[in-house]
C-alpha cells in the first residue's frame, strides 16, 4: 500500500509526503532522518492520510495536496479527523 500523508510540525506548519509505511515514516521524521523541512520542526504528528494501491497515484495526490493553500489543507484535515479515529 502507498500513502499520502500530512504531518503537523511543532511550529504548527504542515508537511505533505508519501510513503509505503506510515509508522516507519513517522519514526524517520521524528528521529531527524525524514525530510529536511521537518528536521528543524520536531516532533511531528500525522494528522491526515490517504491510501493508494499504486505509487504513481499516491505521488499525483501528493502533488495535488501540495498545491492547496494552508486553509484548504486545514479543511481536508478537519474533515478527515471528523470521519476517522486517528
Amino acid at each position: 500500500m502507498n500513502y499520502v500523508y500530512i504531518v503537523k510540525c511543532s511550529d504548527d506548519t504542515l508537511y505533505t509526503g508519501w510513503t509505503t509505511s506510515l509508522e516507519k515514516r513517522l519514526k524517520a521524521h521524528n528521529s531527524g532522518k525524514g525530510a529536511k523541512y521537518t528536521k528543524a520542526r520536531l516532533p511531528v504528528e500525522i494528522v491526515y492520510y490517504e491510501e493508494f494501491e499504486e505509487k504513481k497515484d499516491a505521488m499525483k495526490r501528493e502533488y495535488a495536496i501540495k498545491q492547496l493553500s494552508r486553509q484548504e489543507k486545514l479543511k481536508l484535515i478537519d474533515g478527515f479527523i471528523k470521519n476517522s479515529a486517528i
